[in-house]
């Protein structure tokens, strides 16, 4: 039975491989691609309109203002709990 599916099995194909250069490019030749490769992507970017950044930073101060208040509460809520608990060792 085993010997009946490795017939069946299709013949390995020839693989011919590509001998790889290992020569490193320049360090200048580096530095453009990095750059042309930089230029190319930020021309995929979507940049925002000043509508919609104006839109976006007026809610990021908003939830940095709230996460503020609530920040500042629990620490007064602490403040008083360590002053509580002073007033009732000391």
């Amino acid at each position: 039975m085993a010997e009946e599916k490795k017939s069946k099995a299709a013949p390995a194909k020839a693989v011919t491989a590509v001998k790889k250069e290992d020569v490193k490019p320049g360090f200048f030749k580096r530095i453009g691609k990095w750059f042309r490769d930089m230029k190319s992507e930020l021309k995929k970017v979507l940049w925002p309109t000043p509508k919609t950044l104006g839109k976006n930073s007026l809610i990021a101060v908003c939830v940095m203002l709230a996460s503020s208040v609530v920040l500042w509460g629990f620490d007064k809520l602490a403040e008083m709990l360590v002053n509580a608990l002073f007033t009732l060792v000391g």
